[in-house]
């Protein structure tokens, strides 16, 4: 973890709440002393104390460790404004349809940004059957594959988890209208445009 709560987080969020440092303090069963401690900069709450606080003044610990409050804005909830997050280490695949604040491994995840194929990543679609097939002509080797291939439409979403020991392709729903996405670990989110 690259950071840890500071003390004008911590009064910027008490202040929002229209707390006092003895309301807090009271939620948290310390001392009103130890919340001025923690705002002047003169001490920490202790990591057994961090989900209580941040659950007293209305964030997650994600939001109080980063001193950035999280709002969504999509309250449409469209998987089509929704964005992918995925983890280096683990490969863990996160796609929200709203902002947020994701960690995974101890790492920060940045919504990742889809490019269109390129002639090493192009995305190649059949309708079939009333099947979509989707396939790519790419190397599944251990440090370098397609770790996803997904489907998304304005109320769904399909997607299908690859490893280096497959081949690059898959069968989908047969969605008009949807958008196709694959995802390459070295070289990031790709979109059939």
């Amino acid at each position: 973890m690259n950071s840890y709560v500071t003390g004008p987080v911590i009064k910027a969020l008490r202040e929002k709440k229209n707390y006092t440092q003895k309301q807090l303090a009271d939620r948290l069963a310390v001392s009103d002393k130890t919340i001025s401690k923690w705002e002047t900069g003169r001490g920490l709450p202790d990591l057994s104390l961090l989900e209580p606080l941040a659950s007293a003044l209305g964030v997650s610990v994600a939001e109080l460790l980063s001193g950035e409050q999280i709002t969504n804005q999509n309250r449409s909830a469209n998987p089509l404004r929704g964005k992918f997050y995925v983890c280096p280490v683990c490969g863990n695949v996160i796609h929200a349809m709203g902002e947020g604040a994701f960690h995974c491994c101890g790492v920060a995840l940045p919504p990742l940004e889809a490019e269109e194929c390129d002639g090493d990543h192009e995305i190649k679609v059949e309708i079939w059957d009333l099947q979509t097939l989707v396939f790519l002509d790419h190397p599944m080797r251990k440090d370098h594959y397609i770790s996803f291939i997904t489907q998304i439409r304005y109320d769904r979403m399909e997607l299908v988890k690859l490893y280096p020991e497959q081949l690059p392709q898959v069968r989908l729903s047969y969605w008009p209208g949807g958008e196709i996405y694959a995802y390459c670990n070295r070289h990031g989110l790709f979109q059939v445009k």
